[in-house]
């Protein structure tokens, strides 16, 4: 019996191997590799790491194992040669017919042979497993007229359009809802799930694609799942698609499934990356805590690792965004404490950050040291240019959030498990441990990455994904009410039952909209009411602050729910911030006022200017992120439907709150120039060249405009806001 991590070790550590040793260590290998035991493959993957070591007469040996392992993607980049005819034609068949240069590991190959006769796929396999690459060879197989991309977070989804882009000759690419489908080509959809349910245009679907379907699990306290059930399920239902769901270390999905959809379960532990933990926590037993002096030593323990891998691309696993923001500006500070030299690259966001943000800002201040920071909190073309710096070797310490999991692509050779929580209360699971430690290393970069475990890695349990609107055991009123009555498996159950007591009218009206089905019927009622008493504050198309106070009060407490975090914001706070957002239409007059008003509170007493600037800017971020981009638009139209219903019903003239609702999402910018924003541009940007750009211009020829009148080049617009434009160009 040979132990794996004594080899890897000893790989590691020798100058050179013998050929005797080499000769040992493939027979070893091979073994592994026929016994479909992985530790055949993480041997490989070590022998790759330290080519130099093996001795030349024995490459040939291990290019056959290689080989019979499937690395074909290493085998071209290493330049390896083949010994045989027979060899060269297994390699020829795992080359790509439509990407040129691209050749498929064996399992990425066996996955596409199963979506070539004619199945459904549905894969789990882990981070460096290339899952996306077979994406783009959907795509560039042009089989598919219309295609539907369901990605978590518009990181994502800005990744893959720029991925795609390049066959813009042979599909539309369609980011917003208010795009229309091109009837000459084909069209590739670029959704949430939420805003796949809001889609007004589908003609037809012949291949949908869910990446991280993991979220369709009612059982992993995700409250967007029964917006993903009911995308996937309205999709589904309707155009019969083929699919391809994508997601990491999955073990088992909802029983049956498989068959009702001719699909596969393929679940793969097959990998070209070794990730290797070292187990920091071990040599600090006792002296690791959250708080006074353990937790500053935890902090000076990560910051002297950081110091040592200050070459090496480093992620740094972060509790939330506060977290992040705190260890990422600590770390700055220690760096320039130990007066480490500052970054000799300039990055163009700084220009943009000390004119639009602040001079002070906390990432500004990172960025001299080659530190940035990714969460949910910051806006698009920010995030999109951070991960740009991190993936060019630029940028070397990126402190993140659960961000790093499931909103963007990347890896690096380090991840530092630092925290072991998700916000403030949920223990990181084995789960989400594999994902993060997932990002260790990277296909065709690393070879091997390193995950430094500053805590015990969870218990390992296995990690079963139920599908709501198929399994219905439990199942969301959300979901249930979506479904036809022949989708329901139990129509005697008293939860469908409750659901049909609702009278059909708004039943239609609360199955579109897609929140809480029992609050908006409790707005129903309010409404219809409040109607003679209150009508002045229900229809209103610009909203008087009582007016808007009354209906985002109506929402807050009958769409909120019962396990969504909203801390730190309140029910006033929210009505006051939207009101003056709507009123002033400046993000950064938000963050002077919340800056002002931090000075007033006893608690920033002892803080100084640039952290109470940084608590600021943050929370207004946040507050522009997770409410005025999403929440808040969403309720509104939610509302706007069930208040029209209620005053059609009473014969009086309706609101109409969806061009307020559109100005907040947008960021008031033009309706016809806010697909933008959706392709990273800032709106500091967008609105130096707004007045040269006619309101009829239709958003999808909005860049031809730019390109053709060169507006792009505008004097007006700094580097950054020209480098942004060209990106898209």
């Amino acid at each position: 019996m040979h132990n794996t991590t004594d080899i890897i070790q000893e790989l590691e550590s020798v100058d050179s191997i013998s050929v005797e040793k080499s000769f040992q260590l493939a027979q070893i290998c091979n073994s592994l590799i026929s016994a479909n035991n992985i530790d055949g493959n993480k041997i490989a993957i070590n022998i790759l790491n330290n080519w130099r070591k093996i001795p030349v007469n024995t490459h040939e040996l291990w290019t056959n194992i290689f080989e019979i392992a499937g690395f074909y993607p290493y085998i071209v980049k290493e330049h390896l040669t083949l010994n045989n005819t027979v060899s060269e034609l297994r390699q020829g068949l795992h080359e790509s017919s439509h990407l040129p240069s691209k050749y498929f590991h064996d399992e990425q190959l066996e996955i596409l042979n199963i979506l070539n006769n004619g199945k459904n796929v549905v894969v789990s396999a882990p981070t460096s497993f290339g899952k996306s690459l077979l994406i783009e060879e959907i795509v560039a197989s042009n089989q598919f007229k219309n295609i539907v991309v369901i990605q978590p977070t518009l990181a994502l989804l800005d990744e893959t359009r720029k991925n795609l882009m390049k066959y813009n000759d042979k599909y539309k690419l369609i980011v917003r809802t208010s795009q229309e489908p091109n009837k000459e080509i084909g069209n590739i959809y670029l959704f949430t799930a939420e805003r796949v349910n809001e889609y007004k245009y589908f003609a037809s679907v012949d291949f949908l694609i869910i990446d991280e379907f993991y979220k369709l699990s009612g059982q992993r306290d995700d409250e967007r799942s029964s917006s993903l059930n009911n995308a996937f399920y309205r999709i589904i239902n309707r155009f019969h698609p083929r699919f391809y769901l994508l997601g990491p270390n999955i073990d088992e999905i909802s029983h049956g499934f498989e068959e009702a959809f001719n699909a596969v379960f393929y679940r793969s532990k097959y990998i070209l990356v070794d990730s290797q933990e070292i187990d920091i926590y071990k040599d600090h037993v006792g002296e690791f805590g959250d708080r006074g002096k353990k937790r500053h030593y935890k902090e000076k323990v990560l910051f002297d690792l950081l110091v040592s891998l200050r070459n090496e691309q480093n992620i740094i696993y972060c509790s939330s965004p506060n977290r992040v923001r705190y260890l990422a500006k600590t770390f700055a500070e220690y760096l320039k404490s130990i007066n480490m030299t500052t970054s000799q690259i300039t990055y163009p966001i700084s220009e943009w950050i000390k004119i639009n943000i602040s001079e002070d800002w906390m990432l500004l201040r990172g960025l001299e040291f080659d530190i940035g920071i990714h969460d949910g909190a910051l806006q698009k073309h920010i995030t999109s240019s951070i991960i740009e710096y991190f993936n060019t070797d630029k940028i070397k310490y990126l402190f993140c959030t659960s961000t790093i999991i499931e909103g963007v692509n990347t890896s690096a050779k380090n991840i530092i498990y630092f925290d072991a929580y998700k916000g403030k209360n949920v223990p990181i699971d084995y789960f989400d441990y594999s994902n993060i430690k997932g990002r260790a290393g990277r296909m065709m970069q690393h070879y091997v990455g390193r995950i430094y475990n500053f805590n015990p890695p969870p218990q390992v349990n296995e990690t079963i994904i139920d599908i709501p609107f198929f399994q219905q055991n439990p199942i969301k009123d959300e979901v249930l009410i979506q479904l036809d009555s022949n989708s329901v498996r139990n129509k005697e159950a008293e939860q469908y039952k409750n659901i049909l007591t609702i009278p059909s009218e708004e039943r239609e009206i609360i199955k579109h909209n897609g929140l809480s089905v029992y609050g908006q019927k409790r707005i129903i009622d309010i409404l219809s009411a409040d109607i003679d008493t209150k009508y002045d504050l229900i229809a209103w198309a610009t909203p008087k602050y009582k007016q808007l106070s009354y209906i985002l009060g109506l929402a807050w407490d009958n769409l909120i729910q019962p396990t969504e975090t909203v801390m730190p914001m309140t029910k006033d706070h929210l009505i006051h911030l939207t009101f003056d957002y709507g009123l002033n239409k400046d993000i950064y007059k938000l963050v002077n006022d919340r800056f002002t008003y931090l000075h007033t509170l006893e608690r920033y007493a002892d803080c100084d200017q640039s952290e109470i600037r940084d608590e600021a800017i943050q929370f207004i971020f946040q507050t522009m992120k997770h409410w005025f981009q999403y929440k808040v638009p969403k309720w509104l139209s939610t509302l706007n439907e069930l208040q029209k219903y209620v005053c059609q019903k009473h014969h009086v003239r309706a609101g109409n709150y969806i061009p307020y609702a559109n100005a907040i999402e947008n960021d008031f910018i033009r309706e016809n120039l806010s697909i933008l924003s959706e392709y990273g541009i800032p709106s500091s940007a967008i609105r130096k060249i707004e007045s040269k750009i006619p309101t009829e211009i239709e958003q999808d020829n909005v860049f031809e405009f730019i390109r053709h009148n060169r507006l792009h080049l505008e004097s007006e617009l700094i580097e950054y806001e020209k480098e942004k434009f060209l990106q898209n160009m």
